[in-house]
């Protein structure tokens, strides 16, 4: 009976992941700015505010050991960021607000200016098209791993890891090398 219920479990996960995936976004684009997401808490959503150079980061788990070892990176060059005329930093999880705040306190315990934001039901990178089905690992649908440039709220250039549990392409020295 176990196994009958995980098995429906995970193709209802996967079906989840299907329905969610839209076209990828591209250069170009406009990043669709109508899904909520949080911040601080979760009681208070909001929609992104992009004014200006701004870089999302889009990882599949906070606390998982890739996405703990690439966050870092843009934490300790937000001022080479700032300086190349980025005004925000946002690392995306599709997890819950009480984890992507406990995960930026446990990566920057004197705190940092890159935002943090639980994108808790995958609404806005969905709306991205840079959802994944992680149930096998993660147990259900997640953000792949990608970087957008965007200026204002249009797309300027969008990287995705060809493997989402390896941090190469999207990793801050290679973002910050493109601006």
């Amino acid at each position: 009976m176990t196994s009958i219920v995980t098995s429906a479990a995970k193709t209802a996960h996967a079906a989840a992941a299907s329905l969610l995936q839209k076209a990828q976004v591209k250069p170009g684009d406009k990043i669709p700015l109508t899904e909520t997401v949080k911040e601080l808490s979760p009681a208070e959503a909001t929609t992104l505010e992009l004014a200006g150079i701004n870089i999302i980061v889009g990882v599949p788990g906070a606390f998982t050991p890739p996405c703990s070892s690439h966050a870092p990176g843009y934490i300790e060059k937000y001022d080479e960021f700032k300086a190349k005329g980025v005004n925000e930093i946002f690392i995306v999880a599709v997890n819950d607000a009480f984890v992507t705040k406990a995960w930026k306190e446990k990566l920057a315990p004197s705190g940092s200016k890159v935002r943090f934001i639980a994108d808790d039901q995958g609404a806005f990178v969905s709306s991205l098209g840079l959802v994944q089905d992680a149930t096998s690992l993660l147990g259900g649908p997640r953000a792949k791993r990608f970087v957008i440039i965007a200026k204002n709220d249009t797309v300027q250039t969008v990287i995705v890891e060809e493997d989402s549990s390896k941090v190469v392409s999207t990793v801050a020295d290679s973002v910050l090398a493109l601006l």
